[in-house]
């Protein structure tokens, strides 16, 4: 996937009177951080940025270019407008090259598993994890291929491939995706009935002897 550039105009104003004016002109106003450099109000064409910003993730490293000054960065949040989802405001974390960073990267799960076909279930409770590197280095997603689990496998965060220069933060014993043996969770909803079954027994000749106690008293 290519490097995805945002074209940005410099912003003088500030307040919530700038910000309407601007989002009627369509235009999102936004604004450029980091750990050390100073903030730079900018905006942006909604158009535009809602068309790139589709498949962009928390460790997607885009450019920003604002009148041919290039910050590179993350699109650290948007804010939304909660009645019709337009996006209200951007903010961007700008990152240093040779600074290491910790980001969150998402797990892209594919493959049909073997137990599943067996009829096991699935279920993938991760969905990202943290690791350290350079911007350089930083895997935008990372590939999960699962179609070799079998029933009662598992994939946890250590068996992951992270790449040269990555390190992991994230609990490296976590599960990632795991296949579960179906008829395991049926075994309990029988032994309650089982056990249901000898309680309803249980009060039924509990329930006989007393009768028959009574007519041993007349």
């Amino acid at each position: 996937m290519s490097q995805v550039v945002f074209a940005a105009q410099s912003r003088a104003g500030s307040g919530s009177g700038d910000s309407k004016r601007l989002r009627r002109a369509g235009r999102i106003p936004a604004v450029i951080y980091g750990r050390k450099s100073a903030a730079v109000s900018i905006d942006l064409d909604a158009k535009d940025f809602m068309n790139s910003v589709r498949g962009i993730s928390e460790s997607t490293i885009v450019k920003v270019d604002v009148a041919g000054r290039i910050h590179e960065a993350f699109v650290k949040d948007t804010q939304r407008d909660i009645r019709d989802g337009s996006i209200l405001h951007v903010d961007f974390y700008e990152i240093e090259s040779n600074t290491l960073l910790r980001a969150h990267v998402s797990l892209h799960i594919h493959g049909n598993p073997v137990g599943v076909r067996e009829g096991g279930i699935l279920e993938t409770p991760l969905h990202d994890i943290e690791v350290e590197c350079l911007p350089a280095d930083l895997p935008e997603r990372l590939d999960v291929d699962i179609a070799g689990l079998k029933v009662n496998q598992s994939i946890h965060v250590r068996d992951l491939e992270l790449g040269n220069g990555v390190k992991l933060i994230s609990n490296a014993d976590q599960v990632v995706a795991l296949v579960k043996f179906a008829k395991a969770e049926a075994a309990p909803a029988a032994e309650e009935a089982a056990a249901a079954e000898g309680v309803v027994e249980a009060a039924a000749g509990s329930a006989a002897e007393t009768k028959s106690d009574k007519g041993d008293k007349k």
